[in-house]
């Protein structure tokens, strides 16, 4: 969260693509300099191609593997603080269409250019982009629909991991407040949250939506099945 963004195409460690519906792929990653794991999720949009949010670089094989599953075409930046590897995505795309949320966007556009908010998405019958109120703006979130539900694809606003044990690790997990999750962190509060009340009664009406099948967030735990998923959101929406 915290490295310098770049164009050069460098690859991290990261698992293996987990391939959840037939239009949603996901990807978890290391963080440079951390022990902290980082999230892309991939879209397969009703045109064929693809969105991919939170982008991470990928080895060869998998980024050729994503390439044969439809074309690139939509980068989104869900905030200022994940932009690490966007520089390189459009290098390696030159056409690609890169959006910011618009509280965010001027953060962004420091490492790279940026054509539209999330209002700005081209809108279709899969994805739906919109940024979560009560963050004046700056964290943006999707709703990817597929034949099992929808998945809501969150940011940095609800985290999902165990504390750890290295330094940084420590400090972010443990003094920091973004661990055990699902919490809304301490960092997040003071970074991102602007309005307790309508951030808490967003995540809420998410966490109410009947067909809500997972719940995935950049940092750094999956969770699948309705019921989890609800309560996952629901417990985070305590720490607001």
């Amino acid at each position: 969260m915290g490295s310098r963004a770049s164009d050069d195409w460098k690859v991290l460690e990261h698992d293996t693509i987990s391939k959840l519906t037939d239009r949603l792929w996901r990807v978890e990653g290391m963080v440079p300099g951390m022990s902290l794991r980082r999230v892309m999720t991939v879209v397969k949009r009703a045109s064929g191609g693809l969105l991919i949010h939170s982008a991470i670089a990928l080895n060869d094989s998998e980024m050729a593997e994503l390439e044969a599953w439809g074309k690139p075409e939509l980068l989104l930046i869900p905030s200022g603080y994940h932009r690490l590897d966007a520089p390189a995505y459009k290098k390696r795309y030159p056409d690609l269409q890169v959006f910011a949320p618009r509280g965010s966007r001027s953060k962004v556009e420091e490492v790279i250019r940026v054509d539209g908010t999330y209002e700005d998405v081209p809108k279709d019958d899969v994805v739906q982009a919109f940024t979560l109120p009560g963050t004046a703006e700056r964290e943006g979130a999707l709703l990817v629909r597929d034949g099992d539900g929808v998945t809501l694809i969150l940011n940095d606003v609800v985290m999902n991991m165990d504390r750890r044990t290295d330094l940084l690790g420590f400090l972010f997990t443990t003094l920091l407040g973004s661990a055990p999750g699902p919490r809304v962190s301490r960092l997040s509060r003071l970074a991102i949250v602007k309005d307790r009340g309508a951030l808490k009664a967003e995540l809420l009406r998410l966490a109410a939506l009947p067909d809500l099948a997972r719940l995935v967030v950049s940092h750094d735990k999956l969770t699948s099945g309705r019921s989890e998923a609800r309560a996952a959101l629901e417990q985070a929406a305590t720490y607001l």
